[in-house]
Order: structure tokens, then C-alpha cells, then sequence
């Protein structure tokens, strides 16, 4: 099923997308308590996803897609959390870019772990919505990711049950402030340049997320999916998820010995190469990003205008 967050004549709602339009599910729902958000719907358990089921074959109930509009399948997750460095090609151009060590050996997974990270839900926004120019910084990157949503609390998991708790999936922009402007006058610091980097992934709206969340029995492979990123119709990144150095089992179950996963949980699995840090070829306001997963649609966001001025604490 493609599960989808919508709002219509100002209110918010959630539905099953089809070929004959879009079902709202708390309309449609003939039993006692409907579920008014995906949220919920993960919380409740694979029985909400079967009685959803069988809501997906009353086309005379379908609602017109254009009268809506799509907002993101979990507009305020609990928890956003992202892998860096997940491509080893995308590894590489980094690297080069920045004069690190590599650090990479011919089988990673064996060698090494995922790199995980936390985001705020602030950075969720839907599919064409304007993604905020940050006032603190100059330089804007895009990094497409598939998306992995948890559907079940997972705490200690072994890879191969990790995909058990997958509730499903979405194509995510990872927008990236690539230089931040309070760094004007600052005193040199060890560790001063990850948090910089790190700081660039916060800003509100930096990850377009969307258009829906594909249940996971619609995916027969999630490491062979194609994807694709392009600016204005330049295509940018393209490769594929069997690229990845960890795969979402072993994603899904390194990041549940860390934390408890819980329903409606984001987990953003890393880009490929082809992103502005190495190519240059930074974001300008107005950029139209493209980003397609195969069998998970296409995710459209434009970029917002530059402030007119940054923020530079120090040089005040």
C-alpha cells in the first residue's frame, strides 16, 4: 500500500493512495476508532495494516489526488536519524574534496561500523514544499537517500530480523549546509569543523520527504532499488541501493543496539556520489530538486530564496 499524510480544505488527514485516487482512511474506516495519522496506524500493529487492506478496493470512495495536497507520510517523526558515509564512492569524493584520509578498506562492513547521526523533526518537510534558505550558511548541497520508516519498537536486533520491524518506505532529500557563516572570526578548536558539519544538516526543512510510504511487502528487494537525483533536470547522483556498504538489516539492527527504534522512527541511509561538495556545483535559490527511487515515486522540492543577511554572531 502507498500510505500518504494529506491536508484538504485546511485540514490534515491520512490516506491510501490508488490507481482510482486517494482513500481517507479515517472516513472510509467502517470499524470502532479510526486512526487519524500513518503514526498511529504503525503503533497499532500489522491488524491496522490488514483492515487497510481492505479499504483499498472501494473506488467509489476515492478522493481526486489533485485536489489535495501531499505533505510528508510523517510530517513530525520521533526520531530522525541518518547514516554518513553509506556510498563508497560518495566516500571517496568527500575524502578527495576535503583531504581526509580514505579510510577504507576493501570490505568496509567488515572493518568498520555505521556512522549514525540525529536530525530534529523540524527538518521534515513534504513533497513541494519550499526548502528554507539557512541563515547561516552560503553553500546548500542535496543528497538523495532511501528512506527506512520502523513499524515495530526494536531493541537489540539481529540482522536477520531486523526487517521484521520495517514498517516500509520513502525517498528522502538530505539538504546539506555545506559551510556555515559563524565561523567568521572564530578561534581555531579541535572538533570545531564535525560540529560545523553536523550543524549543517539541523536547519528547518532540510529533508523532503515523501511523496508516500510504500508498505514493505511491496518491496521484493529493497538493496536493488535505482535512484536518481537531478537539478533542473540535470541529473546529478544516480546508483543504486546494492551499493550500499551496510545494507538495512544491518543498519536497522547496529542502530537498535544503540537506542529502542520505535513505530514511525526515519532512518535516512546514505547518499551516493555525485553531490555538490565534490562536483562544486553548489544549490542556488529556485533550483527545482528531482529525486526518484524506483517503486517509491518522485519527491519535487524547490529552493527557497538567500537571506539577506547571515548570521554571524561574532562579528557583530
Amino acid at each position: 500500500m502507498k500510505l500518504v499524510t494529506y491536508s484538504k480544505d485546511s485540514s490534515i488527514s491520512c490516506g491510501i493512495l490508488t490507481d482510482d485516487g486517494l482513500i481517507d482512511i479515517p472516513s472510509a474506516w467502517t470499524w470502532e476508532n479510526a486512526p487519524r495519522s500513518i503514526k498511529e496506524i504503525l503503533q497499532r500493529g500489522p491488524s491496522c495494516l490488514a483492515k487497510l487492506a481492505e479499504l483499498t478496493t472501494r473506488s467509489d470512495i476515492s478522493i481526486a489526488l489533485d485536489s489535495v495536497k501531499l505533505l510528508a507520510p510523517i510530517p513530525r517523526p520521533g526520531k530522525v536519524l541518518a547514516l554518513a558515509g553509506n556510498y563508497s564512492e560518495h566516500i571517496k569524493e568527500a575524502s578527495m574534496k576535503r583531504g581526509f584520509k580514505l579510510g577504507l578498506s576493501d570490505s568496509p562492513r567488515q572493518t568498520t561500523v555505521p556512522r549514525p547521526f540525529l536530525m530534529p523533526s523540524t527538518v521534515v518537510i513534504g513533497p513541494l514544499q519550499e526548502i528554507p534558505w539557512p541563515a547561516y550558511s552560503e553553500q546548500v548541497d542535496y543528497e538523495i537517500e532511501l528512506a527506512v520508516v520502523i513499524g515495530k519498537q526494536a531493541k537489540y536486533i539481529k540482522p536477520e530480523n531486523a526487517l521484521d520491524v520495517v514498517a516500509g518506505y520513502t525517498i528522502c532529500n538530505d539538504i546539506s549546509a555545506r559551510s556555515v557563516t559563524f565561523k567568521t572570526a572564530r578561534a581555531e578548536r579541535q572538533w570545531d569543523e564535525f560540529y560545523d558539519w553536523l550543524n549543517g544538516k539541523w536547519a528547518d526543512g532540510f529533508l523532503p520527504l515523501g511523496p508516500y510510504l510504500l508498505t514493505a511487502d511491496e518491496i521484493d528487494d529493497v538493496q536493488n532499488l535505482e535512484l536518481t537525483l537531478a537539478v533542473n533536470g540535470e541529473v546529478r547522483q544516480k546508483a543504486n541501493t546494492s551499493q550500499m556498504i551496510y545494507p538495512v538489516p544491518d543498519i536497522v539492527s547496529f542502530l537498535s543496539h544503540i537506542m529502542t527504534l520505535e513505530p514511525g522512527d526515519v532512518i535516512a541511509t546514505g547518499t551516493p556520489a555525485g553531490v555538490a561538495l565534490a562536483t562544486g556545483k553548489f544549490l542556488r535559490p529556485g533550483d527545482r530538486l528531482k529525486c526518484n527511487i524506483e517503486k517509491l515515486g518522485t519527491l519535487i522540492n524547490i529552493l527557497g530564496q538567500r537571506p539577506e543577511k547571515f548570521y554571524e554572531p561574532l562579528a557583530q
